[in-house]
């Protein structure tokens, strides 16, 4: 195996982690809502019923948890520690890495070149994933403590119970 082989193997696999840790913090994001179709509603029907209840709740109180808060657009806070940026931290470690194993085969200047463009590739997924983790952080917080959102969580409730749903 080649070291350009390898590196787009820890290239690839660096992306199918980055898209991990999106779809788990996505999921954690999601509504608190629990709907039982008590009446035994089809996937299609519900999915409508869910639709147009969104629509009439947001109607009626105004809030609608799908579109960001002005809270959700204040800049982000800096870094508070005098640490290096993740980028230059997964350079220098996939720098040392590589080497270590450019070494046992003979050239740790091509092993090292090669671990710190994919230690820095890492490190930009890194950096990339904490940003999106506190922008759901502030999002939710947002969100949760919107005077519009119980509101509308009690409006979406009562059309969902209205259409034969069990909503806790």
């Amino acid at each position: 195996m080649t070291i350009r082989s390898k590196v787009k193997l820890l290239a690839v696999v660096a992306f199918g982690l980055s898209i991990f840790s999106f779809r788990v913090a996505t999921a954690m994001a999601q509504n608190d809502m629990f709907i039982y179709p008590a009446k035994g509603q089809s996937q299609a029907q519900q999915d409508k019923d869910r639709y147009e209840c969104h629509s009439w709740a947001v109607q009626q109180t105004g809030f609608d948890p799908s579109r960001p808060q002005s809270a959700n657009s204040q800049p982000a806070s800096q870094r508070s520690s005098s640490s290096p940026p993740p980028v230059l931290q997964g350079a220098a470690r996939g720098a040392a890495l590589g080497a270590v194993g450019g070494a046992i085969t003979g050239d740790a200047g091509k092993g090292a070149a090669a671990g710190a463009a994919m230690g820095g590739v890492v490190g930009g997924f890194r950096r990339r994933d904490e940003r999106l983790r506190q922008a759901d952080k502030k999002a939710d917080a947002a969100a949760a403590s919107s005077p519009g959102r119980d509101a509308y969580m009690r409006a979406m409730s009562a059309c969902l119970q209205g259409r034969g749903y069990t909503v806790n």
